[in-house]
């Protein structure tokens, strides 16, 4: 057995054995303290960086949800403002059915069509106020909303929600003022207030189908969201038994 006075081998040899395990109690202390099995890149480089993108993704997930989150309150705003203008046109439809009794004096004709000419104007006054975000809902001003429900540029990743026009012009449920204060006029609005019902009735479909379909692809975004969360949390995140048994 050879014998050396200059290089102390098993000194050196210690020292590396102290040096390997203070490098890895240190690694294991910042991710006690950290909660991160990764905290940079030298740690694990891919792993940071798959984590990371999962990460991103997660989060714009969690952007898609408050998107359909928004085009679900859009759809209620626009079915209970919807609902309002049916009770209206139900209670029009009573005041033509009404007024069209050939028995009726032009006074209390009059009175049919006096609240008869109010109601159009309130349901125009519903249609131009019913809003979302500054977006006018019903007035014909959009014919829909374009919602971002993923994390991708692609059109399965959007949305388009319809919307519908509900004043009482033309291009809405058509009806006119002061068409009480003939029994022929009464007819008339009758049938235009049915075709008015029949034009609501098929927003509200449009609204409630609408409102499914957004919602089915939320329950999907947070399917999505917690599939994500998970696998960023396998990369990422510190086994805390591990670590608690190599630092001790």
């Amino acid at each position: 057995m050879s014998v050396v006075i200059n290089t102390n081998i098993a000194s050196l040899i210690a020292q590396k054995n102290l040096a390997t395990a203070n490098a890895q109690l240190r690694v294991s202390v910042a991710r006690l303290s950290s909660g991160y099995r990764v905290n940079s890149s030298a740690d694990d480089a891919a792993g940071l960086a798959r984590a990371d993108q999962l990460r991103s993704q997660s989060r714009m997930i969690q952007v898609a949800m408050r998107n359909v989150n928004d085009g679900v309150s859009a759809m209620e705003i626009s079915d209970k403002a919807s609902e309002q203008i049916t009770n209206i046109l139900t209670r029009m439809g009573e005041l033509a059915a009404s007024a069209a009794q050939g028995t009726l004096d032009a006074t209390t004709r009059g009175y049919y069509n006096d609240e008869y000419n109010k109601l159009v104007s309130e349901i125009d006054r519903i249609a131009n106020t019913t809003e979302f975000g500054g977006k006018k809902l019903l007035d014909g001003t959009l014919n829909s909303l374009t919602l971002y429900i993923g994390f991708k540029s692609s059109s399965n990743d959007q949305l388009s929600v319809s919307l519908a026009t509900l004043t009482s012009g033309t291009n809405g449920v058509d009806l006119t003022a002061g068409v009480l204060t003939s029994v022929t006029g009464a007819l008339s609005a009758m049938d235009s207030v049915s075709a008015a019902l029949k034009t609501v009735n098929d927003a509200r479909a449009v609204f409630g189908a609408t409102t499914n379909r957004l919602n089915a692809a939320l329950a999907n975004l947070q399917v999505s969201f917690t599939n994500f969360q998970a696998a960023e949390s396998r990369i990422r995140d510190a086994d805390f038994a591990y670590e608690t048994a190599v630092f001790t």
